[in-house]
């Protein structure tokens, strides 16, 4: 794989030389213009040498509201007094390190939860060549319900599965069992799609022929998901077990799990759990004596939050630019190298040894409220205590909030929330009845806001698919909450121009699009924006979402259309009144 010899000259050399890609591309008969053109697209290669001290600066969600836009001024500054060309400081996307905001990078090096002081001590190291280190983080097991074996890799659902058949079931009989068992539990694909595990799982089981793949998505990178990297750290065993469960349940012989490159632990992590496995016997060729192999191996993503979209996960895989493809045909028709592939996140997939060996049923049973399931959230922002938290499907905002994060911070109160990192937008503390107006969000008020009331209480809200859908968003894996003290306007540009820097350009709508979101934000706070009429936004947001190709471009107006839609007088004062409620705008 090109992709992976890229990345070992890049963690060589800090940079792609010329005569390495040179030599390269003689041992691998690749044309050299084919290796920059992989080389170009991908956010982790260089292609000319840095500076001394390379320092990046996440500024996306969670970090932006932690005072990352400060920080990375006050580092720049820094390094105008150090003098010459020795320290470069740069914004970059969401480094997964949301619950210890700001977090930040340095020569590659991650770094969270630290003060001014702090990283300055670490940039001055790194000028020095003292050797600087990854921050290590904790990976005490925390006794989530999600691992039946209370951290004891015991792999009970691949010894059940593929066990002694004599006078017992046979292969295809508990292959069937563990199918029944995900149709039972409802589980769905936990990294935003929703979509039936149990049917991606038989889809693929049928397919004909040998060779057949399983691809466990780890490239979590939209701002404010987490929750991976957690379970990732705690439970790799899980995963380990899942990834084969579902090479065995379906007839895959071949497993990669596709990480980000930012992920540095969790990979060291990943690579133990499965040697650890290959030493049990539960993975490799002849797993457990049963004659059945699956192989199991870490693939490190060159970069870019567009890997997270599943065909271009397979594009960087087969060594080429991370464009998404069109659809159909799906994955589970044609993917990796053309073939049958399940594509899972890490969630998705840690859930499955469970509910293969204690029941559909045992997971199923775990919601409230009507609801059904559990699920891992990633709460950040103005809150007091982010983390990953594991919780039923119909939990409120309020039990997720006060419950389990510990309150909002300081002396802020909850302005707004975003149930799925930027992707879904943002709903208000209050949530008015007169703009839920849709097919479906109309029935939902009527039975929720009691007759004489104009507004809802977004704390009630119950946290599960049907009930975010009714309200007209969508619940991912990450929950930011957003505080008082910040502006809705300047937020929205953030979330915006994630969307733009990370546009992977393939498509026109997406790639023109989301610049003049950005343009059009940008006029706005800085009291530039000509009149107040944004009826442009609407039909520019529906050009997007109908015609480009991936998530991406469908989703990238939502910050802008929810700001209209939620928060008008807010907007009014920056459009009408060229002032900002929370003080942020217009600063000279």
């Amino acid at each position: 794989m090109i992709v992976q010899r890229l990345s070992e000259i890049q963690h060589r050399f800090g940079f792609l030389p010329e005569r390495e890609l040179r030599e390269l591309s003689a041992t691998t008969e690749t044309p050299l213009h084919r290796l920059h053109e992989v080389a170009s697209f991908f956010p982790h290669y260089r292609l000319t040498e840095g500076p001394a001290v390379d320092v990046r600066v996440c500024r996306d969600m969670a970090c932006h509201l932690r005072g990352a836009p400060a920080l990375e001024q006050a580092l720049r500054r820094f390094g105008s007094e150090i003098g010459g060309d020795q320290i470069a400081v740069e914004g970059v996307s969401c480094l997964g390190q949301c619950d210890g905001a700001p977090a930040v990078t340095i020569n590659d090096h991650g770094f969270w939860g630290l003060s001014t002081a702090q990283i300055r001590s670490k940039i001055n190291a790194a000028l020095s060549r003292d050797p600087i280190r990854q921050q290590r983080a904790d990976r005490t097991h925390l006794g989530w319900m999600i691992d039946p074996y209370d951290g004891e890799p015991r792999y009970d659902a691949i010894r059940a599965l593929v066990g002694s058949f004599e006078g017992g079931p046979s292969l295809e009989q508990r292959r069937d069992h563990v199918i029944d068992a995900l149709k039972v539990a409802n589980l769905r694909g936990m990294g935003g799609a929703g979509f039936p595990t149990h049917l991606k799982w038989n889809t693929v089981r049928a397919q004909p022929g040998p060779e057949k793949y399983v691809v466990c998505n780890a490239d979590e990178s939209e701002p404010g998901t987490f929750k991976d990297r957690e379970l990732i750290r705690r439970t790799p065993h899980l995963l380990v077990e899942g990834m084969i469960l579902a090479g065995l349940v379906s007839g895959a012989g071949q497993g990669y799990i596709y990480v980000r490159h930012e992920y540095v632990e969790e990979i060291e992590v990943l690579e133990e759990a499965i040697a650890n496995a290959v030493r049990l016997g539960v993975c490799g060729p002849n797993i457990l004596g049963s004659g059945l192999g699956f192989a199991l191996e870490v693939f490190v993503s060159p970069g870019g939050y567009i890997c997270g979209e599943e065909t271009a996960l397979l594009e960087a895989m087969e060594d080429r630019r991370a464009e998404p493809r069109n659809k159909p045909p799906f994955p589970v028709y044609s993917g990796l190298r053309g073939k049958p592939t399940i594509i899972n996140n890490v969630e998705t997939l840690c859930w499955t040894p469970g509910i293969a060996t204690i029941g559909g049923e045992w997971y199923r049973d775990g919601g409230v409220r009507g609801a059904t399931g559990m699920r891992f959230v990633s709460i950040s922002g103005d809150v007091v205590e982010p983390g990953v938290y594991e919780v039923p499907f119909g939990q409120t905002v309020r039990e997720l909030i006060y419950g389990c994060a510990g309150g909002m911070l300081g002396e802020q109160s909850l302005k707004a929330i975003a149930t799925s990192g930027p992707s879904g937008g943002f709903l208000p503390a209050r949530l008015r009845a007169e703009v839920l107006d849709s097919a479906r969000s109309k029935p939902w008020a009527a039975a929720n806001i009691p007759p004489g009331e104009t507004t809802y209480d977004i704390l009630d809200l119950s946290l599960d698919l049907k009930t975010v859908g009714d309200v007209d968003n969508m619940l991912g894996a990450a929950f930011v909450a957003i505080g008082s003290d910040a502006c809705m306007v300047d937020f929205a540009l953030n979330c915006v121009r994630f969307y733009r820097n990370e546009s992977c350009g393939k498509c026109v709508p997406c790639r023109v699009g989301s610049q003049k979101l950005v343009d059009l934000l940008s006029a706005i706070v800085e009291g530039r924006y000509p009149h107040a009429d944004l009826s442009v936004v609407d039909e520019l947001a529906r050009a997007m979402s109908l015609t480009s190709i991936c998530g991406l471009g469908q989703i990238a107006a939502n910050p802008m259309t929810t700001l209209m839609k939620h928060f008008p007088e807010e907007l009014e004062a920056h459009l009408v009144h060229r002032q900002c409620p929370a003080g942020v705008c217009f600063r000279t």
